[in-house]
């Protein structure tokens, strides 16, 4: 279960992932379905009406965590089985190809200088990925946070609309999503949010702009409550085949993910670590919506 639209990130992530799967013959036939909303905590919800439910897996990732904070949601990922992580990737930062915006300096000046007149825009909810490092991004420039005109979309195929529509003035999401944009001329890439430059798209890093910020998206895999000890057990172990696959790690880097394998309770402990971090950072900037 994809919890976003289809040509999301977490979309983009659970096909490739799936067609690995059956391709490399670690597990065959699996399907892929999507099933949109609240940035993610309609399908979450969904997972836990699917208790003990041992053939359902559940794509997720940073953007769930801040989703679910944001909503105060019923369901929530304490109460669903940690299978493992998979990989994270860094943010870019794209402007449509006919952009005033050459660099990111420029797009940074005009951002300072009138912030309503520079909308910024991301595929995820407030404490999502593509709203944190705006955010994150905003701070490093010396913007108050409350003062950026963030549009919030659902997924990357609608965000992708909003920059060509020129609804937004520029807009941030995960390496994966705009590379074939980018390759093609579409959207201009201006920085990367990694520690260094990365292969699949010629920008610079935000930090060799003189911004403070390097930050990463990771996804990964969670079940239903109350899974057998066994069907847990499957499940961690078919990642770990995964992860050691030839055709994943050419997965990886065809799309800028780096390997961030973990398991089990250390993947649970590493959720409930990025919900208490999520909600420091949403405080910190006065975001939080309590």
């Amino acid at each position: 279960m994809v919890p976003n639209p289809p040509g999301s990130g977490y979309d983009i992530t659970a096909r490739v992932l799936a067609s690995v799967l059956d391709s490399d013959g670690i597990a065959r036939g699996v399907e892929v379905f999507n099933l949109p909303g609240a940035g993610g905590v309609v399908g979450l919800r969904r997972l836990g009406y699917e208790r003990g439910n041992g053939l359902l897996v559940m794509l997720m990732g940073l953007g769930l965590v801040g989703a679910e904070i944001a909503t105060n949601a019923e369901v929530t990922l304490a109460d669903t089985t940690a299978i493992a992580r998979l990989v994270q990737e860094p943010s870019i930062v794209v402007v449509r190809r006919d952009s005033p915006y050459g660099s990111l300096d420029e797009l940074i000046e005009a951002w300072r200088a009138d912030p309503a007149a520079v909308p910024a825009g991301g595929g995820s909810s407030i404490g999502g990925p593509d709203h944190l490092a705006i955010m994150l991004l905003a701070e490093a420039a010396g913007l108050p946070p409350a003062r950026v005109a963030y549009r919030r979309h659902d997924g990357g195929g609608d965000l992708l609309a909003a920059v060509l529509g020129r609804e937004v003035a520029f807009a941030m999401s995960g390496l994966s999503e705009y590379a074939d944009q980018i390759a093609s001329g579409q959207l201009r890439a201006l920085a990367v949010t990694s520690e260094e430059t990365v292969s699949q798209v010629a920008a610079p890093t935000v930090r060799s702009a003189g911004l403070d910020v390097v930050f990463n998206n990771w996804r990964g895999l969670v079940g239903p409550p109350g899974l057998s000890a066994a069907d847990a057990a499957g499940l961690r172990a078919m990642v770990s085949t995964l992860d050691a696959s030839a055709p994943w790690a050419a997965a990886r880097a065809r799309f800028g993910w780096t390997a961030a394998h973990l398991s089990g309770d250390a993947f649970a402990s590493f959720i409930a670590e990025e919900s208490g971090r999520v909600a420091g950072v949403l405080h910190r900037l006065g975001l939080d919506q309590g």
